[in-house]
């Protein structure tokens, strides 16, 4: 684990970029000259360039940098597919006498290994990094007109917490949104350290304090108790768990919403009672942070002048990526065929290898994307994805009404009965769609329907929804000026 660590650390200074200042745009990034960087996670605009709040303007469709619309179709694509395998299908609710027989089917197996191999996990990596490099961008553009990022960013991350509760409380206990909007509270902390720093700290945060957590956990009880009350609190433990994922599998089949609503409940709360959720908020703000160091390095800013760093990253992602989830598929193959020790003294480090393995193949994801998009033909392939990143907040909404829909006992009622393989095959056909509609509601719309919500709530105002065919003479004046300079 440590030389995992060292590797990751390693592959990150090599590929860091020099610390000069960013040139300008290229024209090759497809986005208008006076804007700078991406935005939030689930938000491709910035907040506009007055300083009166209420003047604001969410920034104009000319104005995006298309790649990062593509990065966070690309990541939404994953995390749904993810998601619609491992949680809404009930698979990680299943006892394992039933998770056996499903997956000695050939299918089913090679479709779980593949999948856990290149997706499990990586996808939201690359999310939550697109949510600091958000933070970034809208903080460098607050300074260059001479305001704080705070008071509009506190803002957005409040709304975004509402609307995270509602869903997690309403619909979905594997709501996400809550806890990263709990977690853009922390890059106000490090909003003014130097790159070097949030590099440091991004490696604490995600490797260093999650592994602490598992060690505590397992170890510290027996410190201050008798080996025999330790091992008795860990089977009331155990027993806890078993009979909260029991009960939400219950939810899970129930045709009763109520009933799913308190499973969801009791499985929320013994989760935020639990020490692990210090890992996890500590593993979403270190992901922040590499993006915050992305995004004040203006890293995708002008692509062709960091080519020569999206290769580094691209190799050593691959290397370091690729040799941990590596080892962790031979593990998890030797102890499902019970060659290996499930509770062995080491194990305790399997949390932050897997998280090691995530961050590599998740750089090296990016890296390739980036690279291919350079390359006209590969831009208008990969630029179908864009409008469903454009619309992500929507888009990540919407899957959990379809997952559950599709799985939950007050819809198909398919919970516990798909395998990898169809699960996998139908969320991606059921992605596609999402892609294909973000399509047709971006020809008429400027915005997705949460996101207008979102946009209008932060800045206290109704935004325009409709595009207009017949932009006012102004407007047309203004484009043409920002060409010129």
């Amino acid at each position: 684990m440590l030389f995992g660590g060292l590797l990751l650390a390693l592959g990150l200074v090599l590929t860091a970029p020099p610390a000069a200042r960013a040139p300008p745009f290229a024209a090759a990034d497809l986005i208008h000259p006076s804007v700078m960087g991406s935005r939030t996670l689930m938000e491709a605009e910035t907040p506009p360039a007055e300083v009166s709040v209420p003047r604001a303007r969410p920034v104009d469709i000319s104005e995006r940098i298309v790649l990062l619309d593509v990065l966070r179709g690309f990541a939404l694509g994953g995390v749904f597919v993810s998601n619609f395998n491992l949680w809404f299908s009930g698979l990680i609710f299943l006892p394992p006498d039933q998770i056996k027989p499903m997956l000695s089917d050939r299918w089913n197996a090679v479709a779980g290994h593949v999948f856990s191999f290149l997706g499990f996990g990586k996808f939201m990596t690359i999310f939550s990094c697109l949510f600091g490099l958000g933070f970034a961008v809208q903080m460098l553009r607050a300074e260059e007109r001479g305001d704080s990022v705070v008071p509009v960013y506190a803002r957005r991350l409040g709304i975004l917490l509402a609307i995270g509760l509602a869903h997690l409380l309403g619909l979905w206990l594997g709501d996400i949104l809550t806890l990263y909007a709990l977690m853009g509270f922390g890059l106000f902390v490090f909003r003014r350290r130097s790159d070097r720093a949030l590099i440091i700290w991004s490696l604490i945060l995600t490797l260093a304090v999650p592994l602490a957590v598992n060690v505590g956990e397992r170890y510290l009880p027996g410190l201050f108790r008798s080996k025999e009350a330790t091992e008795a609190a860990e089977k009331a433990a155990t027993a806890e768990y078993e009979a909260i994922r029991t009960a939400v599998l219950a939810g899970m089949k129930s045709d009763s919403y109520f009933t799913m609503l308190r499973s969801n409940a009791a499985y929320v709360l013994h989760d935020l009672l639990s020490p692990r959720v210090i890992g996890l908020l500590s593993l979403i703000l270190g992901k922040f942070l590499l993006g915050l160091y992305a995004g004040r390095r203006r890293l995708f800013e002008n692509v062709a002048e960091h080519r020569a760093f999206f290769r580094r990253l691209l190799i050593w992602g691959l290397v370091i990526g690729g040799v941990t989830s590596g080892g962790m598929a031979a593990v998890r193959y030797f102890t499902i065929n019970q060659r290996l020790s499930p509770t062995a003294w080491w194990r305790v480090a399997m949390p932050t290898l897997k998280e090691i393995g995530f961050l590599g193949l998740a750089m090296a994801y990016v890296a390739i994307m980036t690279l291919l998009f350079q390359r006209p033909l590969w831009r208008r392939i990969l630029s179908i994805l864009a409008p469903a990143g454009r619309m992500a907040l929507t888009n990540y909404l919407l899957q959990s009404v379809i997952g559950l829909l599709t799985f939950y006992g007050f819809g198909l009622g398919f919970v516990g009965q798909w395998g990898p393989a169809r699960c996998i095959t139908v969320g991606l056909g059921l992605f596609a769609v999402q892609v294909a509609l973000s399509h047709v509601w971006l020809a008429f719309f400027r915005f997705g329907p949460m996101e207008w919500v979102w946009r209008s709530l932060t800045y206290g105002k109704a935004q325009p929804m409709l595009i207009s065919r017949h932009p006012p003479a102004v407007a047309g004046a203004q484009a043409s000026e920002a060409k010129a300079g």
